[in-house]
Order: C-alpha cells, then structure tokens, then sequence
C-alpha cells in the first residue's frame, strides 16, 4: 500500500490519515518468547467486517464525495454474506450513509452503526486487532496507532479499537507497541512477514513507530500478541509519496496452499523493493522451511485515471484485496488487466466470487481494498 502524503489544506493531492505525532503505545516491551494470542487468518469465517466511512470533516467535500461509491460498492457486496460495522464520524453521518445505502438498494438488515469521530477511513492501520486467546475466545487488540510515524493527525484514530471493544463488550488487549495492520502479514500457521521500515524503523524522524525498541523486542511481541514463531523481514524502504514506509500488504499477501501472491521480478523494482528484497521474498519458506509457491500478479496495463478523469501517472496494483465470507473483493481500476487479476485471484479461492471494487479515486490517496477493511472473525 502507499498513502499518498497529503496536506490537510489541499484535500485530493494528499492521502489522509489518522493524527498523529507520537504513538500512544511505545513504551518498550520485555522481551516474550510465550505465545499467548493467535490471529486468525483473514479466510477464516467472518462475523463481520468493520469500515471507517468518509467524511468532509478533515479534508472535505471532495474527498469524501469521491470515495462514497466505494463504500457503497464495498458494503453491497460484503452485507449478503456476513455483518458490516460502519463507523460514522456522527449521527448526521449516519443519516447520510444510511441514504446512500437505500439509494443504491443495499439491504440493510446485516449492517450496524457505530459513532465515533475519526480523521480518516484507513480501518487496516488504525483499527481492531481481533484475536483468539489460548481458551479460545476472541479478544480485541490496541496496538498503538501514531500517524504512520508521525505523518499525519491520529488522536481521533488511535481510540477506535478500544471504543469497539468497549461497545462489543469485549476484552481489550493494550499492546505496549505501535504497529499498523497493514503493515503484517500472516500465513495462518505461525509466519509473519513484514518490512522493517515500516516496523523497527529508527529514521528518519516521521517514520518512527517505536523508538528505541529493538528487532528482537518486536519479535517477540509478535510472537507473543500474533501467534508468530517466524517472522520474515524485508528492508522495506522509504519515499515522499508513501506514508506507510512500505506496507507489506502492497506488495506481497499469503494465499491458502502454502502460496505468496506477489508481483513480477520488473513489477517489484517498479515498486520500489531492491533486489535483495525480492529474494527474500521469493524464496521465502514456512515454518516446516518449505517454500512458498507463488502467483504473479499485474500491474494494470495503463496508469490509472479518476472517475473525474485525473491521470494519476502511475499504474494500479492488485495485490491489496480482502478475502471475505464467500467473497473476494478485489481493487479494480476500469483497465484491461482487471480481468487477468480477477482471473488469476478466483483460482487461488474456489468457492469464493471475486468482486471488483472500483477503487481509482481511492488509489489517488494511495489505498485500495484491504487498506480500509478490518475482518472480525467468528
């Protein structure tokens, strides 16, 4: 995923976050070699899924009117199959969404409302961790949440999952770190894999998560709040147009059957990952030191245009899809490579119908489908 940095003044050139100087979370943890928590995999049976839904509050009218049909699009096709938890910024927005909704004919009777103030719709990274203790029972975890490193306002962001495990009635976890969501990804069987500029990362100044911690005290939170006994680091990296310092959930996602889904060699380098990265990626290996097999997915053909006819000079990526009960929505752009991406996802999830989600005017602030998604497992 790259978010786009955005000023708050000029609403469609910058991508919106959630507050942020300093993360709430940073106090350094002792190092933990015990699970204690697993996550489970995004395929998993759902309850529900959870969206932050736009607003005009922090960036305006326009940025919120461009995104709507997304959400719409989204909710539509996530409601037939389990519940969709929208917040909205306030009631006069629940108002608005609602009328959305019943204009485009979306059934409402699996989806539910919740109040909240947010600053911006990037559930993933600011959101709930839900999670299965050693009994069995899902607990919802608060990892820390600072803006990216301090890119971008977050105090109205950095509550959310406790207010939801509070309005759930569910235990809330405070996990002593700062870490995104979309800055992990797990295989289901114990691997994490992630990129260390947007994890551990000491400098520059707007990308520190967590200062001071050390390689071996994320690990071990990892290990301990994740369920994860390997863990697979990519340098990552940095640019001025990417706030998340490399999501990992932009270049590579775990599939079912001991599969990466990744780009091309070419694909990657255009990306922004080195070489050695790619290697690391390529050749990586689960728990059992197996390697994964992996699909290749394209870029789009063209670069990508807005629905208002923006050129945005570079192309689409569809790795960043979620996988939801009996569904897998998938980041489409109106390109010819949307069928080919399509195609190639449905065979990694039968019995799963693949939903292409425009999300053009979303990717102009650098996020798609999986970037403001947020799985609650059954």
């Amino acid at each position: 995923m790259k978010k786009i940095i955005l000023t708050s003044v000029v609403i469609l050139t910058v991508l919106a976050s959630c507050n942020g100087d300093e993360g709430d979370n940073t106090n350094e943890p002792p190092i933990n070699s015990t699970v204690e928590f697993t996550f489970p995999d995004e395929a998993e049976p759902h309850e529900g899924t959870w969206l932050q839904w736009p607003h005009h509050y922090e960036y305006g009218l326009d940025y919120r009117n461009g995104l709507d049909a997304t959400w719409v699009a989204m909710t539509n096709a996530l409601q037939s199959n389990e519940k969709v938890h929208i917040i909205a910024y306030n009631s006069a927005e629940q108002s608005r969404i609602t009328a959305l909704l019943n204009n485009a004919s979306v059934p409402l009777t699996n989806i539910d409302f919740k109040i909240h103030e947010t600053n911006d719709v990037w559930v993933r990274d600011n959101g709930p961790i839900f999670v299965k203790n050693l009994s069995g029972v899902i607990v919802i975890e608060d990892w820390g949440f600072n803006g990216w490193g301090g890119k971008h306002n977050y105090k109205k962001c950095d509550p959310i999952p406790t207010f939801i495990g509070e309005s759930l009635g569910k235990t809330i976890v405070n996990v002593p770190m700062v870490n995104e969501g979309g800055s992990v990804e797990l295989d289901g069987h114990g691997v994490l894999m992630a990129t260390k500029s947007s994890v551990i990362s000491q400098s520059p100044a707007n990308s520190v998560r967590n200062s001071g911690m050390t390689q071996a005290q994320v690990e071990a939170n990892f290990k301990k709040y994740y369920g994860a006994t390997k863990v697979i680091w990519l340098e990552g990296g940095f640019s001025a147009e990417d706030i998340t310092d490399m999501h990992i959930d932009g270049v590579a996602k775990f599939a079912p059957g001991n599969k990466i889904v990744t780009m091309s060699n070419a694909d990657l380098l255009t990306w922004g990952l080195t070489q050695n990265d790619i290697n690391i990626l390529y050749g990586a290996s689960n728990t059992n030191n197996q390697v994964y097999a992996k699909t290749y997915l394209p870029l789009t053909q063209n670069n990508v245009v807005t629905t208002n006819g923006k050129n945005l000079g570079y192309k689409g990526c569809y790795i960043n899809y979620y996988v939801a009960n009996g569904k897998v929505l998938v980041p489409n752009y109106n390109d010819p490579n949307d069928v080919v991406a399509n195609n190639l996802i449905a065979a990694l999830y039968p019995g799963r119908t693949v939903v292409g989600i425009d999300v053009r005017n979303l990717y102009q602030n650098g996020g798609m489908v999986h970037c403001v998604t947020q799985q609650q497992p059954r």
